[in-house]
């Protein structure tokens, strides 16, 4: 028995059911935590919180410059000149030199740090943010030289301060010049003590290395977002190290709230009101 072949010669009949059809980029977001689906648009009305599972969506100075400063009042972003050099002509898998420029060019950031001064509610402040999107918010020479100089600001102008901190530790990039951040940093939060100012460390997932090592740790009040994953090394490396498992949670937010290391979690649409109470609180006579 023969069997017969065919080619066929014309496509088939296209119906709106059977078209591809793509969504425009910026519509939609699906949730790492729970994989609900929801529109950019919503996102942002909840402060980029997911409105079914309350994961809290990582977001930059822009957006908390947004949440927190007041509409009604211009912000002024400080120290936007300053930019990180490879000092030391480092080569990983490409140059820092050319990851930099990668970095800068995608972001239209200049460096991971970015500050600036505005109101909260009618109080002055100045917030130093990080920006996880440029080399995952790690800290170099320019994170802290730009966190001193706000410190210094706030010191002449008699404001709080504040560091939202979101990074994957000291930028090994810039090797020794990076460490050295981490005392530079916090000998001048030394002198913001010394001139009677608050400051106020704000973690966010993720708050690692270098960075939870310093200024981070160092608030006069220390908060965190839900869920935030904060300490030196990651849970891997520890549990690799110490040959035993961790308990749940280890290293989360909660977790250490009920171990004594920060003084409260707060829910970011309730971020604003809780931040002012404390200001008010700290600057109440001065």
């Amino acid at each position: 028995m023969s069997s017969t072949w065919f080619r066929r010669i014309k496509k088939g009949i296209l119906t709106s059911t059977n078209e591809k059809k793509e969504a425009p980029d910026g519509i939609w977001h699906k949730c790492p935590e729970c994989k609900t689906t929801t529109t950019v648009q919503e996102l942002e009305e909840h402060y980029y919180v997911c409105p079914k599972c309350n994961y809290h969506n990582r977001i930059n100075s822009e957006e908390y410059f947004n949440i927190l400063f007041d509409e009604e009042y211009d912000v002024q972003l400080l120290f936007e000149n300053i930019a990180p050099k490879d000092k030391l002509g480092f080569v990983d898998l490409k140059p820092y030199d050319a990851r930099l420029r990668d970095a800068q060019r995608s972001t239209g950031l200049k460096d991971a740090m970015t500050v600036g001064v505005g109101k909260m509610n009618g109080n002055n402040l100045v917030i130093a943010c990080m920006n996880f999107n440029f080399i995952g918010g790690s800290m170099g020479s320019v994170v802290g030289e730009k966190i001193s100089r706000g410190i210094d600001y706030a010191i002449q102008h008699k404001m709080p301060f504040m560091i939202i901190s979101k990074s994957g530790g000291a930028r090994m990039m810039e090797s020794a010049f990076s460490l050295m951040q981490m005392a530079k940093t916090s000998a001048k939060l030394t002198q913001l003590a010394k001139a009677q100012l608050p400051y106020i460390s704000l973690m966010t997932d993720p708050t690692t290395g270098g960075v939870t090592a310093s200024y981070a740790m160092l608030g006069d009040i220390n908060i965190a977002e839900p869920k935030a994953l904060i300490g030196f090394a990651g849970p891997r490396v520890i549990k690799e190290t110490i040959k035993k498992d961790l308990p749940p949670g280890f290293q989360r937010s909660e977790f250490l709230l009920d171990h004594g290391f920060l003084d409260f979690i707060v829910q970011r649409q309730n971020l604003k009101e809780k931040l002012t109470n404390v200001i008010e609180w700290y600057m109440k006579g001065k």
